[in-house]
């Protein structure tokens, strides 16, 4: 196939295994991956495809729910290529787009113009424009702005037969386009009494072929192709309609003491003509007040202990219109009888939300539903299968009642979130998918589920689609007749059967373990590990089952926002986000992949992983690929031991006292182009790249060795070698803050040391040595309550993560439970002695500091100064990321990094701002890649306090 397509073509066993599995519970291992650059080469391929009667899949963000975008085929990706805006027309309120774009690239090009497409499903962050009309998703303002269907114009696409035709409202010319037409308006004429008897009358019906579409004599022939799961057509181009920003907007957050009782609400709350409805239910709430990034939130909006929560927003274009809303939604509640004062049974009322911020942020929170509901860590997982089905809002109470009868009958329960607007809930029981007797059970739920959503005349697909999971119940949902003309379509369109087969029409058992992500022959053998995974089941000590935390909802795939995952936005390579590389470290460790963690295959798939820590944050269900990368790291080292490149990082504070003796011969390297070029491969190190430059005054301990000292500075290698400067001022500073100051040490007669270089090249036992001296040296500090104090943050930041998962035990909790950042120490202590500052601040947070949410007291600390104006530079990671900005093999994936955000950010900063990162690598990193110099907070602060 490479041959004929451009576009990368990849085979090997790695690339298949991340594109094998989409946001379902099933897995396919696909025949290859194409990713085109062109139509040119999509067309090249399917022609390939037709010759060798192999399927084809097109491919958007791979976030479906049913298993739509699996299957043992030709996956084409459009995500990487073919992502353009290909025209705004804002008087007309159209775009036309290629179908691998991002919704939210979209609705970014968009907002200048005061226009958003309003489909905004939950994974606007990574969907693209082109699943979502395969797939006719829908979001939480559809009881507004309607389904995809409703906003898609027309579709260009590539007929299975090679034919290109545009799919509209226009009369086709004469030829195989027409004769298509004429045929299906033939078979909706027919039809047209069956689909009016069978079709469910609710707006949430996104089963089976939109054929009642046929039937309308204003025929829009897109309409057919939306919701057709990529087994009719190619799209190549998408014609959309726009709607007008909405205007500032305004959240009521509805509280109820019992789930039925917030469900027969729903029905009144919507006469008020609010823009959505979404509910939360309390196992949501718990799981989120479990989740770092989503606590603080959780706390600003929920009074008490509410069983269900039905969020009310409205959007009328002033502020007076808005309040008057909020008004009638608390009449509304008072008159059905709830109140906070009064006693349980009629507990609730409203909270009113106006903040923008806040209203963002829970926003971002119930779009993570989902994933808050996958974090949990046991085996079991809330499973997709009866997730969306929709009725009518008059039978929504009774209906979620029956559901839940259901799941109690059969042993588990459910998890509730999303559309209670349009009766469409998301609800997913608590099953084990490596269980026969769980995967009896889903199929058990399944049948009495549907039965019970026909008794309501709903629809059984109501914004998830078909796929695998849902395909084989359309004759229960719509009758044999109905089924047979959706085959007719598929036969008319497709008659090879080369488009994404076994979807919608002749489709698996939806209950087949031979298509499951954890089949019957799954397993995974015991191994060896070097971290902690006790917080997680299965093999490895918990390793497994911390890899299957991945439910591969793609959050790691976003392209703006937060940090994850910076080597992804660089490449918008599969293999780059946070779900490639846990998709084959799973294949890894079950043997599914040869080689297993110590393969080529692995290492290439982490050699982008810069261990940012983003996903410990960001990622809704925890996955942790900065410390899974350490494990990989250690098994290639007890495979193939370390290079020159490996041994000059691990053991950099072993030989640094040495080499500052000698600062002026290590330093000569920047100096002299040839030699540069010459180490490069010896060392690993880019001759592009200086090289940090050795203090012939490196820092030392007893520089601060106060008695009764009130806080203890860990002295990094970095600072201590490089920037002595950084710790002088710092202990300046909190000398300022009226602090006695010691610096870490033991008797040894060594520096102390994080173990942070060490970890990056895998020499985790080493790492656990010193990690326990640091222990061992603190000890008695610590125990008598005093914080322990750094200025690199992805050396103090160990002492709260990773020290946990190498000395796991009572010590190492007291020692990162005082652990501070030097910021996160000062920003608590009284006010300092400062003078005003007449020069603008722009700041760069470190990955770890976002990762252990410490950028906000340096923010405080730094707004502390007077007159200070600070802004916070949005961006992910810098790229530098310790040594892997300077290796030759990744320092240009590094630069791309920085140049996403960072470096255009600083550039528009005014030429007087002081620029403020705390960590090395990216203080190096702007030195490198722009005219600025960053400086520690340290630093600044110390040129303001009043000594």
């Amino acid at each position: 196939m490479s041959r004929a397509v451009e576009g990368s073509v990849m085979a090997d066993s790695a690339a298949r295994a991340r594109y094998a599995t989409d946001a379902s519970i099933y897995q396919m291992i696909p025949d290859a991956v194409v990713v085109p650059r062109t139509v040119k080469d999509i067309e090249a391929a399917m022609e390939i495809a037709r010759e060798e009667a192999v399927p084809v899949l097109p491919r958007g963000g791979g976030t479906s729910q049913c298993g739509q975008t699996v299957n043992r085929a030709v996956v084409l990706d459009n995500t990487r290529h073919l992502n353009r805006i290909l025209n705004i027309d804002a008087e007309n309120m159209t775009a036309r787009v290629e179908p691998g774009l991002v919704l939210d690239e979209l609705n970014r090009a968009l907002k200048p113009h005061g226009l958003w497409f309003p489909v905004d499903p939950s994974t606007a962050s990574r969907c693209t424009l082109g699943g979502m009309a395969a797939n006719n998703s829908s979001g939480g303002k559809s009881l507004r702005y309607g389904i995809m269907r409703d906003n898609v114009r027309s579709i260009s696409a590539i007929l299975p037969d090679g034919t290109r035709a545009r799919f509209d409202t226009d009369a086709p010319e004469p030829g195989s386009y027409a004769d298509l037409v004429a045929d299906m308006r033939a078979l909706g004429r027919r039809e047209a009494d069956e689909i009016d008897a069978r079709f469910p009358k609710v707006q949430r019906r996104v089963g089976g072929y939109n054929i009642d579409a046929l039937t309308r004599n204003d025929l829009n022939m897109a309409h057919l192709l939306v919701g057709s799961e990529g087994t009719l057509a190619y799209f190549t181009e998408l014609e959309l309609g726009l709607a007008r920003l909405p205007g500032e907007k305004v959240t009521g957050v509805c509280h109820f003491p019992t789930f039925y009782a917030a469900m027969d609400a729903a029905q009144h709350l919507v006469t008020l003509d609010p823009q959505a409805v979404e509910l939360i239910d309390d196992t949501m709430v718990a799981l989120g007040r479990d989740i770092p990034l989503f606590r603080n939130t959780i706390e600003s909006f929920v009074e008490g202990d509410p069983a269900a929560l039905l969020l009310v927003e409205f959007a009328e274009g002033s502020a007076e219109a808005n309040a008057a809303k909020l008004a009638e939604l608390s009449r509304m509640m008072g008159d059905l009888g709830y109140a906070f004062t009064n006693n349980a049974k009629a507990w609730g009322g409203v909270v009113p939300v106006t903040d923008n911020t806040l209203q963002s942020a829970i926003a971002e929170y119930r779009k993570s539903g989902l994933n808050v509901m996958m974090s949990m860590k046991e085996a079991g997982k809330p499973i997709s299968f009866v997730e969306d089905c929709a009725v009518a809002l008059p039978d929504l109470a009774e209906y979620t009642q029956g559901l839940t009868d259901i799941f109690t009958r059969h042993g588990t329960k459910g998890t509730w979130y999303a559309h209670a607007s349009v009766g469409c809930l998301h609800v997913r029981p608590v099953l084990n998918m490596r269980q026969d007797k769980d995967v009896r059970t889903m199929r058990s739920i399944a049948e009495e589920a549907f039965d019970l959503v026909r008794t309501y005349k709903g629809s059984h697909s109501g914004e998830h689609g078909d796929g695998i999971v849902r395909s084989e119940f359309h004759e229960k949902m719509f009758g044999p007749r109905i089924v047979s003309a959706f085959e007719e379509v598929k036969a008319r369109f497709d008659p090879g059967g080369l488009m994404n087969p076994g979807k919608i029409v002749h489709a698996p058992a939806m209950d087949d373990r031979r298509v499951f992500r954890y089949g019957p022959d799954y397993d995974v053998p015991e191994f060896e590990t070097a971290l902690d995974w006790s917080a997680w089941p299965g093999a490895g000590g918990g390793f497994q089952g911390a890899v299957e935390m991945c439910n591969n909802n793609g959050a790691c795939r976003k392209l703006k926002g937060g940090v994850m995952c910076p080597s992804f936005r660089a490449t918008r390579n599969e293999r780059d986000a946070t779900r490639g590389r846990a998709n084959t470290l799973r294949f890894a460790i079950s043997g599914q992949m040869p080689g297993g963690l110590t393969s080529d295959a692995m290492a290439d798939t982490m050699k982008y992983c810069v261990s940012c820590k983003a996903c410990r944050r960001e990622c809704p269900t925890g996955v942790d690929m900065a410390r899974m990368k350490i494990e990989v790291l250690a098994a290639r080292r007890r495979n193939s031991g370390l290079t020159l490149a490996d041994k000059l990082v691990g053991y950099l504070p072993r030989y640094a006292p040495t080499a500052a003796r000698l600062a002026w011969l290590m330093n000569l390297r920047n100096k002299i182009g040839p030699v540069r070029k010459l180490t490069e491969k010896l060392t690993g190190v880019s001759h592009r790249r200086d090289l940090p430059v050795w203090s012939s005054n490196p820092f030392r301990d007893d520089e601060a060795q106060d008695a009764n000292p009130d806080v203890l500075l860990f002295a990094d290698v970095f600072n201590r070698y490089f920037e002595p400067e950084n710790l002088r001022a710092a202990i300046r500073v909190l000398r300022a803050a009226g602090k006695r100051v010691a610096v870490a040490r033991d008797d040894s007669g060594r520096s102390l040391d994080c173990g942070r270089t060490l970890l990056a090249v895998g020499c985790v036992d080493e790492a656990r040595s010193e990690a326990q001296r640091v222990i061992d040296a603190t000890k008695a500090a610590v125990a008598n309550g005093v914080p322990v104090v750094g200025l690199e943050p992805s050396s103090i930041l160990t002492f709260r993560d990773e020290f946990l998962a190498l000395c796991p035990g009572h010590e190492a909790q007291a020692l990162a439970s005082v652990t501070h950042t030097f910021e996160e120490y000062l920003v608590q202590v009284a006010d300092l002695p400062m003078q005003p500052i007449d020069r603008p601040i722009y700041v760069h947070g470190h990955c770890h500091q976002k990762s252990h949410d410490a950028v906000n007291p340096m923010l405080d600390l730094l707004n502390r100064i007077p007159d200070a104006d600070v802004t916070m530079i949005e961006s992910s990671c810098c790229g530098m990321a310790g040594a892997f900005g300077y290796a030759p093999e990744t320092i240009d994936v590094s630069l791309k990094m920085a140049g996403l955000d960072l470096f255009p950010a600083l550039d528009a900063a005014p030429r007087d701002a002081f620029i403020v990162a705390d960590g090395t690598s990216c203080r190096h990193q702007i030195a490198d890649g722009t005219p600025r110099r960053a400086q520690h907070v340290a630093r600044l602060l110390d040129q303001v306090i009043e000594y």
